[in-house]
């Protein structure tokens, strides 16, 4: 999987579910992220409940596969996490989501599979999981009012407690301050954050699709690996995602993933050293400025020409 070889992947998921079969392990034991659910039922023609039982940014990931999925179901349910069902029930394929609990799904179905086995059991390739966006921010409302024409980016630094090798100090961001552009805060200060090296404005927000939609109206998210990586790629931003040394089978070896066309990957080369992260970051940043501000001068000498002409 972190090779992108999906074809070998599958081969390697139908030996172990093979084996799990033949051992007699049963569905639904143990916690529901070590869950084995599926077991390798037919997914054509039946009606498919979609179990969110990992995290958010694994759900969002996933979803893509309810599009190809409903192709071939009869119908699809989603049973997701109460904070993604705004999203997820507006997504291609999806024919009802419903709020995830401790319970059992009040719902009728043929065959249950987790949402990180549908590349497993659509056998998925490279250019199905390429198609963005797939995600739509429309039914959130944006925090961002742009009364600036300058460049407006949207920072996440801090990634979830488990895996704090993700995380950045806020203080080692000072070298990527850059004239002109608009500095946005996507998650809340803590006490246990240092100030920002530069100004910036809050835009946090704990309600998904509002996210969805103010980030929507930014240039560039810059972000450690967390929920709002897989929120940018999947609504197909310009989104800058920046990776700790042993970092997760997704996102492969290389400086782009086919997850995620609009991104791009900055990778720790040392364990723990973020210093050269935010070089690299700032050193690009001031390419991307200068593009993006020689972008909207042309189009203002175009507009301008019309106006003389028209």
């Amino acid at each position: 999987m972190r090779a992108h070889d999906f074809a070998r992947a599958w081969e390697i998921n139908d030996r172990d579910l093979a084996q799990r079969i033949a051992a007699g392990d049963p569905k639904h034991r143990g916690p529901r992220h070590l869950q084995h659910i599926w077991r390798g039922e037919p997914l054509a023609g039946a009606r498919v409940l979609v179990r969110c039982y990992h995290g958010l940014g694994d759900t969002l990931q996933f979803i893509r596969f309810a599009a190809p999925l409903r192709k071939i179901a009869r119908e699809v349910t989603v049973w997701v996490q109460p904070e993604l069902l705004p999203l997820v029930e507006r997504v291609e394929g999806v024919d009802r989501a419903l709020p995830l609990h401790d319970g059992a799904p009040h719902v009728d179905y043929d065959v249950d599979i987790e949402i990180m086995e549908l590349a497993f059991a659509l056998r998925a390739t490279r250019n199905m999981i390429a198609r963005v966006p797939y995600l739509a921010p429309a039914c959130g409302r944006s925090r961002l009012r742009r009364t600036d024409a300058g460049i407006h980016i949207g920072l996440v630094w801090r990634a979830g407690d488990w895996d704090r090798r993700r995380s950045i100090d806020l203080r080692l961001f000072a070298p990527v301050a850059e004239a002109g552009v608009h500095w946005h805060l996507l998650q809340p200060l803590t006490n246990a954050d240092a100030p920002p090296p530069f100004a910036t404005s809050d835009l946090s927000c704990a309600e998904i699709p509002s996210v969805a939609a103010t980030v929507s109206q930014l240039d560039l998210i810059l972000t450690v690996d967390t929920m709002m990586t897989h929120l940018a790629g999947a609504l197909a931003l310009p989104t800058w995602n920046m990776l700790c040394r042993d970092c997760d089978w997704r996102w492969g070896e290389a400086d782009r993933t086919p997850w995620y066309p609009t991104m791009r990957l900055f990778r720790q080369q040392r364990a723990g050293d973020w210093t050269s992260v935010i070089s690299e970051v700032a050193e690009a940043l001031a390419s991307f400025v200068r593009q993006r501000t020689q972008e909207r001068l042309w189009r203002k000498e175009v507009l301008a020409t019309k106006e003389l002409t028209s």
